[in-house]
């Protein structure tokens, strides 16, 4: 069992080492954080969406804003879509879990605002919706994705697409790109 321990560190290690060397990711990254950056500067949120372990990290990022990160601070308007359980399954009985997400962009977001979406495979379809009603909203969208980037690659303004297929380990990375952007757009907001 250790040597099975050992291969699963080893292969998170090696994701993430493969993100260090990815020019793309890098420079994908540094574009993220200057957008949500000046979306907070000039009023606007930055909302998120996931399914299953990918809402848990929407809602975990969304907190790292909406609460704190490093630093005693005011709050930055964000949030994770799925938080309200009484319009989640409203919505899915009446229209279909495939709508959660988008009549929420529709109706709660507008340009100059962000949408986040995580989806390891890139192909949820409440989160292609969500991106598409968000592009026609002229919202700009931030796709985190496994390997490919699925269907989000084509919707995502811009794409952090975990080079693996292996969820767990794309969570993982996941999770440190967030905390990367929350800590440098806070520090870009309060020096």
């Amino acid at each position: 069992m250790t040597n099975q321990i050992r291969s699963i560190i080893q292969e998170s290690i090696q994701v993430k080492q493969d993100l260090l060397n990815n020019a793309n990711i890098i420079e994908q990254l540094a574009l993220i954080v200057d957008a949500v950056t000046l979306a907070f500067k000039n009023g606007h949120k930055v909302q998120f969406c996931g399914n299953g372990g990918s809402a848990a990290d929407a809602q975990h990022l969304a907190a790292e804003f909406s609460g704190r990160f490093y630093k005693n601070r005011q709050a930055l308007p964000s949030d994770a879509l799925h938080c309200n359980s009484s319009y989640l399954t409203a919505v899915a009985n009446d229209y279909g879990y495939d709508e959660v997400y988008s009549r929420l962009v529709d109706g709660t977001m507008q340009k100059g605002d962000i949408l986040i979406g995580l989806s390891t495979s890139g192909n949820s379809p409440n989160i292609v919706k969500a991106f598409e009603t968000a592009k026609a909203k002229n919202i700009a969208t931030i796709g985190f994705t496994g390997n490919d980037g699925g269907k989000l690659s084509a919707l995502s303004q811009y794409l952090l697409n975990i080079p693996s297929t292996n969820t767990p380990r794309i969570q993982e990375s996941h999770i440190m790109l967030g905390h990367i952007i929350c800590e440098l757009v806070e520090a870009n907001l309060f020096p």
